[in-house]
């Protein structure tokens, strides 16, 4: 099996979402049980995580620690999802893994992310991984990567996103967040709304109950007001404010592990995140998909404004409460493309539906002025012009899309 090979065997399997985690560890154990190989930090929320992982894992990096990140989704390329010291996954090991366990995934009926998952922790094992940082892929009690105990655990905040499969209800979203707090392991809480927080720091000790009758839930709990100061490669508010989460993780880790803080300032001034914020000439781009993320966006743009004009090409997720989002967006740019990005296209919202609502008398006022270019290369064509700026945001795919078109690929 060639590189892909592999990816044609894996990616069907992300129309499937299952939850739970028999099927992880039972992949694991046909691998020797890699995940026992080397601690881990766990690391969820509804924003933020990934950027917060990212952090982490730059700090650790910076005490000497040979770092494995494992993150979700990624933008242009699987290897994005498994780096080691900085190096992503080779296509070589991506496809000798996926033969390994073809057998076992095909028998257990095994998801997309289970199988990655196994397959991230059994090449960390592998490339000699000292420490590991992973990201929640979603929710988090049943989560694939909800099978390690971690030295640290942390959600950044919680808020309404992917309904769908962990509820209506900001405490059906906390329930699953927090279901990865472990007894007597720090649960770092990043959460800034002092009810969201209670009710976090409430379903992780209720959650620990369960499994272990009398258990402790070490909660710590990040200020609201906490924002990193030091020097730091992410840019925008919201992006201290992770610095500060990150900052906490690290604080609680044991001695043998935890970085000084000349050596957490370096880390954090050369992290990087790519996709937030993420400048490349006159090109930035920010994967906000939903309305918490596309608000800090907003709130990045209106402190520091970009060069004008702004246009910004725009493709959001069906699922996702667009309108809103569009209406926050709206404050800050000038001109408008909304378009359709090709590796959403069975995801993606209703084009013939969304001319429809802009051409509605009783949308919302804009601001700025707003285009529908269902056609991908025409839009992406359409929104240079006469740019100063050019945004690109709502979703990982759309992202990922144009950075694949203009050869700006992260790996």
């Amino acid at each position: 099996m060639d590189y892909a090979k592999a990816l044609a065997f894996l990616y069907p399997r992300t129309t499937t979402i299952k939850f739970g985690l028999d099927t992880t560890r039972a992949l694991l154990d046909e691998l020797g049980s890699p995940d026992r190989v080397f601690p881990s930090i766990h690391i969820g929320g509804t924003n933020g995580k990934g950027s917060v992982s990212n952090l982490v894992a730059a700090a650790l990096a910076a005490a000497g620690w040979r770092v494995g990140l494992y993150t979700s989704p990624h933008l242009c390329s699987f290897r994005e999802r498994i780096v080691v010291a900085g190096v992503p996954v080779s296509e070589a090991a991506v496809a000798m893994w996926t033969s390994r366990l073809e057998p076992e995934v095909r028998r257990l009926g095994a998801t997309f992310f289970e199988a990655t998952t196994a397959m991230a922790l059994a090449d960390f094992a592998a490339r000699g991984v000292e420490i590991a940082v992973l990201e929640v892929g979603l929710g988090g009690r049943l989560d694939s990567t909800n099978v390690v105990t971690p030295l640290v655990s942390c959600v950044t905040n919680v808020s309404l996103d992917h309904q769908k499969y962990l509820g209506d209800t900001v405490e059906d979203i906390a329930r699953e967040k927090a279901g990865i707090a472990k007894v007597d392991v720090p649960f770092v809480l990043g959460e800034q709304d002092p009810r969201r927080a209670i009710i976090l720091a409430e379903e992780a000790r209720l959650a620990i109950g369960r499994e272990v009758p009398g258990g402790i839930c070490d909660v710590v709990q990040v200020p609201a007001a906490a924002s990193w100061e030091g020097p730091l490669g992410l840019v925008g508010k919201h992006q201290k404010r992770n610095a500060a989460v990150a900052a906490a993780v690290l604080d609680q880790l044991p001695a043998p592990y935890r970085p000084t803080r000349a050596e957490v300032t370096q880390g954090f001034d050369t992290a990087t995140a790519p996709g937030r914020l993420d400048r490349r000439g006159r090109w930035l781009f920010d994967v906000a998909h939903n309305p918490d993320g596309m608000a800090a966006l907003v709130e990045a743009l209106a402190t520091d404004p970009p060069e004008a004009p702004v246009n910004a090409l725009v493709s959001i997720l069906g699922d996702k409460p667009w309108a809103e989002m569009l209406v926050s967006l709206d404050r800050v740019i000038d001109r408008g493309i909304l378009t359709l990005a090709p590796t959403a296209a069975e995801r993606g919202w209703d084009t013939a539906w969304l001319s429809e609502w802009m051409a509605r008398a009783d949308r919302p006022p804009a601001r700025a002025e707003w285009h529908l270019v269902a056609d991908f290369e025409q839009a992406l064509h359409e929104v240079q012009a006469g740019a100063g700026t050019i945004l690109v945001t709502g979703s990982f795919h759309t992202v990922g899309d144009v950075m694949r078109r203009l050869g700006l690929e992260p790996v």
